[in-house]
């Protein structure tokens, strides 16, 4: 749960960033909000959720 809050968080901020640095309008912006919006609530999302905690793990071991 921390992980998926932490990812939410990080997208936001890179979504109001892009959007103040005009590199993305704030319509395309909404769109991309709603289509994960709703690809979340899809049957996809368990994959992607397992996808996304996967990465997530391999990150966290690797050693520096």
């Amino acid at each position: 749960m921390a992980i998926s809050l932490s990812v939410v968080v990080l997208l936001a901020v890179i979504l109001v960033v892009m959007i103040r640095g005009k590199s993305i309008k704030p319509g395309p912006a909404i769109v991309a909000v709603l289509f994960g919006f709703f690809l979340a609530s899809s049957g996809m999302a368990p994959s992607i959720n397992r996808f996304l905690n996967s990465v997530a793990d391999t990150i966290n071991q690797i050693s520096f």
